[in-house]
């Protein structure tokens, strides 16, 4: 909705002014003119004693049938060749999802020359693989993918669209979504599909991670969601699947991509690997300093993880926030999780609860973290973590002791 003033109507009596919140009118030769900055609240048009300023309704997009779209689709990213984890989990996902609507499941692919990765994304779960291939997509741009992807869904109308929610992802999906005149719910952590109508029901955190919130696409299609990274889980690869790769006429051209890429620059510091470790030792304010971090890093190293942090200690500078993990961060599943003074925010647990086993140190014996944990250490991280380390070096030492029997006998 739009606010609009009716000069004919308008006595210049200055109430409207007087009644906007936001500073957003002001008088041109005894009118009333609208600034840019008028958020549409409709203040000024309840005080208004002429009916001089209305609310116009917007022009409305005109949608499809929205039964003509079947199907869901993965966006199968993939960079310099090579497939990325999150299409992994995405077909797991939405291989779920289509079998609950009885519908196939497609991966579209851009790029060039990875006819392989087209093959493997068949044996992950894909039906059919939509494969577009140019050396023009060999490097994301956001034109030149925009437009591919975009005449496919005009072309096929696919019911549901997933993308990981990457850097890539997080600057494509509104561009589809905007071009095909659809909603996008970005970042989700959680995927249903709705029993008594079938409409996909996306759910994401809000208010800073406070609360989740639930939304729905119910009158335009296709729906569309960005999904975190590390949050579903990666789907089976079966060497026996069968499905049928597409490789796409495609009419793309140099003209059509209006910012060429020149030059990857790749940044000297390699990316922390939450989403694909193992073993994640995560450290939190009951560290005391950031100094702590120096024995979470040791034992991690002991163990061949990497380190994980709460928002806390990423918020005091202790740690950069690629290691962050939870709601505002990344959300990881590995097989341990060791949490050091970590007292187990609401938004934190839901970053790593899925962690297959989690050993929790913390010297507050009612410490949330201890509700979710599998074994609970109460005690101080700065004395719990040497103790582990010397365990650890006394296995180390009992095995190559065992190895050195073994070799002279």
């Amino acid at each position: 909705m739009a606010v609009k003033v009716i000069e004919d109507k308008c006595r210049g009596c200055s109430l409207c002014i007087k009644a906007c919140p936001f500073d957003a009118i002001e008088m041109k030769e005894k009118k009333a003119v609208i600034k840019d900055n008028c958020t549409s609240c409709g203040a000024c048009v309840e005080v208004c004693p002429f009916e001089a300023i209305i609310k116009e309704e917007e022009e409305k997009v005109i949608t499809e049938d929205i039964s003509k779209y079947k199907g869901v689709w993965v966006f199968a990213e993939q960079r310099e060749g090579k497939l990325l984890n999150v299409a992994v989990e995405l077909l797991g996902e939405g291989r779920k999802i289509a079998d609950k609507l009885g519908v196939e499941l497609t991966a579209v692919l851009l790029g060039n020359k990875v006819d392989d990765i087209a093959e493997k994304l068949v044996k992950y779960g894909a039906d059919v693989v939509l494969y577009a291939e140019s050396e023009l997509l060999e490097t994301y741009t956001t034109d030149g993918y925009t437009k591919v992807i975009t005449e496919l869904i005009k072309e096929r109308k696919p019911e549901i669209i997933l993308i990981g929610a990457t850097n890539i992802g997080r600057d494509l999906g509104p561009r589809l979504s905007a071009r095909v005149h659809t909603g996008l719910t970005a970042d989700c952590t959680r995927l249903e599909i709705d029993e008594e109508d079938n409409k996909l029901l996306m759910t994401r955190p809000a208010f800073g991670g406070n609360l989740m919130a639930t939304i729905v696409c119910p009158d335009h299609r296709p729906q569309m969601s960005t999904v975190r990274p590390g949050v579903m889980e990666r789907a089976k690869n079966d060497e026996n699947r069968k499905g049928k790769v597409e490789l796409v006429d495609i009419k793309l051209t140099e003209d059509d991509i209006k910012a060429k890429v020149e030059n990857i620059v790749k940044s000297g510091k390699a990316e922390v690997p939450l989403e694909e470790a193992k073993i994640i030792v995560s450290g939190g304010r009951g560290l005391g300093t950031q100094e702590g971090f120096e024995l979470v890093e040791k034992l991690a190293k002991k163990l061949g993880g990497v380190v994980g942090a709460s928002r806390a200690t990423v918020d005091a500078g202790w740690i950069e926030h690629s290691h962050q993990v939870g709601q505002t961060g990344k959300t990881v599943r590995p097989k341990l999780y060791i949490a050091c003074g970590i007292s187990g925010a609401i938004q934190h647990l839901a970053g790593m609860q899925d962690a297959e086993c989690i050993i929790a140190i913390n010297k507050n014996p009612d410490a949330p973290i201890f509700k979710i944990a599998d074994y609970s250490i109460v005690g101080d991280v700065t004395e719990i973590i040497p103790a582990m380390l010397e365990a650890l070096d006394n296995v180390d030492d009992i095995v190559s002791a065992v190895k050195a029997m073994a070799a002279n006998a």
